[in-house]
């Protein structure tokens, strides 16, 4: 999970991975979303790909990115802990501002 958590905290791969999510894209069509110069858009897809966020596949001269799910599914059924505590809380503040609307009416 830390690797995930690692791959997806830099901007610039979320930035790839947002566009992956379009479908499968060549290095170089990456490349043209980000100002880096291409070892850095090289070092981020090889980041993504060892966690596991990516798969990588040879066409003639390109290498062609396509999005994994199941890592992201995964931090997804993580964060569903969370979420059900922030369900709960925003909950009880929703019920407080209305209770505070209600006393400012009467």
């Amino acid at each position: 999970m830390d690797e995930l958590l690692q791959a997806i905290s830099d901007s610039s791969r979320r930035t790839m991975l947002e566009q992956l999510r379009q479908g499968p894209a060549s290095a170089g069509e990456l490349a043209e979303l980000l100002t880096i110069a291409r070892p850095g858009v090289s070092r981020h897809l090889r980041v993504l790909r060892e966690a596991g966020l990516v798969d990588v596949r040879q066409e003639a001269q390109r290498r062609v990115y396509s999005i994994r799910p199941e890592p992201l599914a995964e931090l997804d059924d993580w964060l569903d802990n969370y979420r059900a505590l922030w369900s709960q809380r925003l909950d009880a503040l929703h019920t407080e501002v209305t209770r505070g609307q209600q006393q400012t009416r009467s």
